[in-house]
């Protein structure tokens, strides 16, 4: 399979997660109850087409954990009103090859969230991802997903031809070769708040902005008949 053919089937895998019943599209309701939710007397209360799902986090203040629950709609409005991802054409320039470098256990990065009212959370970065593009040197931070390195960045691109906020990549690490990271910005993706309204993403750090348009990866979400996700 060429580059530009398993380009093609990631972005089929892409377009069947975000539309899927508990995909980006889904979720309507972001709720937080303070107390580990009951989620049978949601699920109750939830449309028939409903999935309802726990969710905890880290208070920023209190740095107690919060509780809180997700109502994901397989019949939401935002899938009904899906058209496509709007995307560049695949360009093999823009797979970069970086230089990975660890550091000690348990270092975090603040990070702002783009709901939290300039509030920010400390997220775990294992280690810097240096290289140089178009003459400029970088240093970028990405943190933990899960295991995965996930890399919120922003560029030149962001409110005019891609996602206003900034878009993610994940990093890609190989087992053999601990020094070195790929970066393919062809599988730059519009975040989860691109998505729905609902969800809570973390910005771009000043580290991890960039002083060009990366003209590679997802552009926007694009919707049927002037669907507004702010709006529903």
């Amino acid at each position: 399979m060429s580059a530009a053919e398993d380009h093609a089937r990631w972005r089929e895998q892409r377009r069947s997660a975000v539309t899927a019943p508990t995909g980006n599209l889904a979720l309507i309701e972001t709720r937080w109850t303070g107390e580990v939710p009951d989620i049978e007397a949601a699920k109750r209360s939830a449309p028939s087409s409903a999935t309802v799902t726990p969710l905890q986090r880290t208070g920023i203040d209190s740095g107690l954990p919060e509780h809180g629950l997700r109502v994901w709609d397989a019949q939401s409005p935002a899938i009904n009103s899906f058209e496509k991802i709007d995307a560049y054409d695949y360009d093999p320039s823009w797979v970069i090859t970086a230089q990975f470098i660890p550091v000690g256990e348990g270092r975090t990065v603040p990070f702002e969230h783009i709901r939290d009212n300039g509030g920010t959370r400390n997220l775990v970065v294992p280690g810097d991802i240096v290289f140089t593009l178009d003459g400029n040197d970088y240093s970028l931070s990405a943190f933990d997903d899960g295991g995965q390195l996930l890399l919120v960045f922003a560029d030149q691109t962001n409110g005019s031809e891609t996602y206003g906020s900034g878009r993610f990549l994940f990093v890609d690490r190989s087992a053999e070769d601990s020094e070195n990271v790929t970066l393919d910005f062809n599988r730059a993706f519009v975040p989860p708040c691109g998505f729905s309204a609902k969800y809570n993403c973390p910005l771009p750090p000043a580290t991890n902005r960039f002083s060009l348009p990366i003209r590679a990866g997802e552009k926007n979400v694009v919707f049927r008949d002037d669907f507004d996700i702010y709006a529903a």
